[in-house]
């Protein structure tokens, strides 16, 4: 019998699981649309203040004449609310002030060129702000609906279950910060080039992985985070490398070109840092300077953070934000749960981040995180045939014990069939990492309710959600209560200029 081990990435897609995930992303973003249509209009805004668009402060546009359908514009330039409001104003002026630059480029590049391009014609029937602003809606819920796909084919890779990978990609499509997802935010682009850039690294495609990475960074600062997976798989080729082939020259290149690759995904963030300290910074006398130009390591998006939004270790925790860790509760208790359940799960994995890992996760984590595929190398493909006299005898093993009435206790089976480690297997334990570092950060640093929206393109999270929702019924009836409520709430507040997340 056949085992998911020995099953190729492309075998364990489903297509008609992907057409379900298509189906979920495109109805959960019309769901939001009318959600946040009909609270815009049954409601009044918080705020007023979002059609407010003065003139641009370097190179003005000239005047344009009045549009054709000016309430339809209206409508659509209403919906700009919270940081939308830098987005479209970053793609119409440029970063105009210092607090601009908060916000990175990627989001407003991309509305910029849309509405330069495929909307330009309706410019004389809604005004271009307007266009700008529906430039944002289409770009961020197309980026929505590209991310569902490749999670769920991440997901597969991963958990070698397309059925669990199903649900968990169903559950991204109605995740709990939903309503970012379908404005005018980062998070759309970002969970694109973070969740696409991991697929393409799993199916061996290096350069294309570095390439959507690296543009990730360019949406969120968080992007360059990422770094941290290719900085996992150098460092499991480089032990095979030195300890298993006895190759240390392999090894070493292996090492540099993990540092290079992680130095990619570093550079869009580093350039953007360059390119605030050379509008912000120079030609300017020492007392026109700003306090953060004089630093040893001038740091824009720091001291913006800091500055302007208070940003800083433990400074959020006051009596008056409990509301506000509140919020956040539930998403930080899933991820803290999520990474419990890891530990205790394989304790022995998480020590030694990865490398006492079995004998067919050891030989699949080589192919998977392998910079070639497999049919390309002679390396792996010795290692596969290695792998695959272990996996007989172990197959052979496992079939004698099972038939023997043996119970495969806590999804593991003797020496551990892939399929059934799904959640636990070695290959999560890079994203375990990844959203433990950022929960402590939301927790500990950041303003904590944005921890829901921080931490919803993490994949790990929605694999131990499928995972609990499958064995305890009742935990899962709550996630589902869970996301939905945030869904009703959070297009409730936030389109109407109330504070959310």
């Amino acid at each position: 019998m056949a085992t998911g081990y020995s099953k190729s990435p492309v075998e364990l897609l489903n297509s008609s699981h992907q057409s379900k995930v298509l189906k979920a992303a495109i109805f959960s973003r019309f769901v939001l649309l009318i959600l946040s249509i009909l609270w815009r209009t049954l409601l009044a805004p918080y705020d007023t203040s979002a059609p407010l668009n003065p003139t641009c402060l370097r190179n003005p546009s000239p005047p344009i004449p009045s549009p054709l359908l000016p309430s339809l514009g209206s409508a659509i330039e209403n919906g700009v609310v919270w940081d939308s409001v830098y987005f479209v104003r970053i793609a119409q002026c440029g970063y105009e002030y210092e607090q601009f630059y908060a916000f990175l480029p990627l989001l407003p590049a991309c509305i910029f060129v849309f509405s330069q391009t495929v909307l330009a014609p309706l410019v004389p029937i809604i005004g271009y702000r307007a266009v700008l602003a529906l430039s944002g809606y289409v770009v961020c819920n197309v980026a929505f609906i590209f991310t569902a796909i490749y999670f769920y084919r991440l997901s597969v890779i991963i958990l070698k279950d397309p059925n669990a990978a199903l649900q968990a990609s169903v559950l991204f499509c109605f995740n709990p910060a939903s309503i970012f997802y379908s404005s005018i935010y980062s998070e759309s682009l970002y969970a694109l080039f973070s969740v696409g850039g991991c697929y393409y690294l799993v199916s061996h495609a290096n350069n294309i992985a570095v390439l959507w990475l690296a543009l990730s960074g360019f949406a969120r600062s968080n992007g360059v985070l990422n770094a941290g997976y290719f900085g996992f798989q150098a460092m499991h080729q480089a032990y095979d490398a030195f300890y298993l082939k006895k190759r240390a020259f392999l090894a070493l290149w292996i090492l540099i070109s993990g540092a290079l690759r992680c130095i990619c995904i570093f550079v869009p963030f580093i350039t953007f840092q360059a390119y605030g300290y050379h509008n912000m910074c120079l030609g300017r006398s020492s007392d026109e300077m700003r306090p953060w130009c004089k630093a040893r390591i001038p740091l824009l998006y720091n001291y913006i953070q800091s500055h302007y939004w208070g940003v800083g270790f433990l400074r959020y925790f006051k009596f008056k934000q409990l509301p506000n860790f509140l919020l956040a509760s539930p998403i930080l208790s899933l991820a803290v749960c999520s990474i419990i359940y890891y530990v205790k799960s394989r304790p022995e994995i998480v020590r030694s981040l990865g490398f006492q890992a079995s004998v067919e996760e050891k030989s699949s984590m080589a192919v998977i995180f392998s910079s070639q595929k497999p049919q390309r190398s002679n390396d792996i493909q010795f290692s596969e045939k290695y792998s695959s006299r272990k996996q007989e005898n172990h197959n052979l093993k496992s079939r004698k014990k099972i038939s023997q009435g043996e119970d495969l206790a806590e999804g593991r089976t003797v020496h551990g069939s892939l399929e059934k480690l799904g959640y636990t297997s070695a290959f999560v334990l890079p994203f375990i990492l990844q959203v433990g570092f950022m929960a402590a950060t939301a927790f500990f640093v950041m303003h904590v309710q944005v921890a829901t929206r921080f931490l919803s393109a993490s994949p790990s999270l929605y694999w131990f959600a499928s995972l609990i929702m499958t064995s305890h019924k009742k935990w899962g009836y709550m996630i589902w209560v869970y996301c939905f409520a945030y869904i009703l709430l959070g297009s409730l507040l936030f389109s109407n200029f109330y504070p959310f997340t």
